[in-house]
């Protein structure tokens, strides 16, 4: 049954579920954002993902949460807005949240990277109530998803999203609502990364490092100038690579705290992203040269 909505929610992710609500029927009353964001050196702002697609469907935005109470809506989406709602906004419009893992585990911020990070062997979504506390309402429908070996975290993001947008429409769509279910079991946080979190540390196993780097954003330093590190793999039986951080005989494996991890796709500082191979030509690595 269509519903008069408020909408909350600001990147890419938060776009699929704002479109199937659209096309469901649903009265979006206004889209709710974070400000534009000033982005490369001209200094121009851009909008955010989700204030583009709700100015191409004619709906009102604003980047002020208060500005909900005056829309009669019964009911707010909330998908990775990226602020707390203030107790009350929550007294004058109940909400509901689209969170990108199988709570109590990965409340917070970065769900989806911190269960990567972890070895997960799944994650999953809740549609839950939001609350005056971070992440700890009921949940009213849940699904569960693999985590296999070799997903980055935009893999999992996209899979989780399409996920999501189906128990979301699936749910809102009910009247009334769905009885919601408390949380159950211990509850673990999945914290903001500052940049310097990212800095590899080659004394990691290798399969950790691997984690970080199918995460998105890992680096590392050659030559005192910062190296992302794009995509690679895991080498079991490294002969040739002589210790952490260390290049390998071979020119693409770096020694780690176990194992070896071959470089495929990196991304000079200033520079675009290219294959080891491109990189490797340019900057003529000595075997034995470090990282880090």
């Amino acid at each position: 049954m269509p519903k008069r909505l408020v909408y909350l929610g600001t990147p890419e992710m938060a776009v699929a579920p704002l479109r199937a609500l659209h096309e469901a029927g649903h009265d979006i009353a206004l889209v709710v954002t974070q400000p534009d964001k000033r982005r490369g050196r001209g200094g121009a702002t851009s909008p955010s993902p989700v204030k583009v697609l709700a100015s191409e469907l004619g709906i009102p935005v604003s980047h002020d949460v208060d500005d909900v109470i005056a829309t009669g809506a019964e009911l707010g989406v909330v998908v990775a807005f990226g602020r707390l709602i203030k107790p009350h906004v929550l007294d004058a419009v109940p909400m509901i949240n689209v969170h990108f893992s199988l709570l109590p585990r990965w409340r917070g911020a970065a769900p989806v990277e911190r269960a990567l990070l972890a070895g997960d062997a799944e994650t999953g979504v809740c549609i839950m109530d939001v609350d005056v506390t971070l992440d700890t309402g009921a949940v009213y429908a849940e699904e569960a998803i693999p985590i296999r070996e070799t997903d980055t975290a935009d893999d999992l993001r996209e899979r989780l999203v399409e996920v999501g947008t189906e128990l979301l429409v699936d749910v809102v769509g009910q009247d009334p609502l769905p009885t919601p279910t408390p949380q159950v079991g211990e509850p673990t946080y999945a914290d903001k990364f500052s940049p310097e979190d990212w800095e590899l540390d080659w004394s990691e196993p290798a399969v950790q490092i691997g984690r970080w780097v199918r995460a998105g954003h890992a680096w590392t330093t050659f030559r005192g100038k910062r190296l992302r590190v794009l995509t690679a793999a895991v080498v079991d039986t490294p002969t040739d690579v002589p210790a952490p951080g260390a290049l390998g005989d071979d020119g693409a494996t770096i020694g780690t705290g176990s194992a070896g991890l071959r470089l495929e796709r990196v991304q000079p500082e200033g520079k675009g992203p290219m294959t080891w191979r491109d990189f490797a030509n340019g900057a003529r690595p000595e075997p034995g040269e470090t990282f880090g």
